[in-house]
């Protein structure tokens, strides 16, 4: 891809942006108002900085942008980045925001007579079947995935798994759908990332923006 004149900003559409707009704010990048409209079909935006322009993509979806250089720079969560493990991706900065974890949980009335240490073969179902599979390989378990994009919560209540992989924040779903945590894989939270071919193309441009966000991550962790 021939180099831009602009740097692109992909940024993850839903609940993590709420949380993302106070960072862009406080390091000096204001999108253009129809950006923070939740129901505006408009998906790339100029802001208050010349020469940087923001994309709107679903969370998944930022990391393959970022990869394949259709944008320079992201805000992506570490369960996308541990599911796709693309090489072409630097992630140099922990943003402290969309904290949650990612973790095992089955039936309630299962978890009381169930021992993870003696499984072998497990069906989950997941939005995350390479992670899972990886997780469950590492110690000796073959993990027949099954891959949901929403609603995993009602796999094991449709007899489609017994378990699944997803992520929880409060753990209110579960407890809702019946389910209980079982084993906990990851902590997950967003990270700033950046395309490694433009990281040595745009070095100077690009670090000045690690920088900013460093400085605000810090700022506040400093409170």
């Amino acid at each position: 891809m021939s180099e831009r004149s602009t740097i692109v900003c992909a940024l993850p559409k839903g609940r993590i942006l709420k949380e993302i707009n106070p960072l862009l704010s406080a390091v000096g990048i204001e999108p253009e108002p129809a950006f923070r409209d939740p129901d505006a079909r408009q998906l790339r935006f100029t802001t208050s900085v010349p020469g940087f322009e923001i994309v709107r993509v679903r969370s998944f979806d930022v990391a393959t942008f970022v990869a394949f250089g259709a944008a320079e720079i992201g805000i992506a969560g570490s369960d996308v980045l541990l599911e796709f493990d693309y090489q072409e991706l630097y992630a140099p900065l922990d943003l402290k925001v969309g904290r949650c974890r990612m973790v095992v949980a089955e039936p309630a009335q299962m978890a009381s007579d169930d021992d993870p240490t003696r499984w072998s073969h497990v069906r989950v179902a997941t939005k995350y079947p390479e992670l899972t599979r990886r997780h469950f390989a590492a110690r000796g378990v073959q993990a027949e995935c099954i891959k949901l994009s929403g609603a995993i919560e009602l796999a094991p209540l449709l007899g489609l798994s017994r378990r699944i992989v997803d992520l929880v924040s409060t753990g209110q779903t579960l407890v809702a759908n019946g389910l209980v945590e079982i084993e906990r894989i990851a902590d997950v939270s967003s990270r700033l990332i950046v395309n490694r071919a433009a990281m040595k193309t745009r070095a100077a441009e690009l670090e000045h923006w690690i920088e900013r966000f460093r400085k605000v991550v810090d700022g506040q962790a400093a409170r």
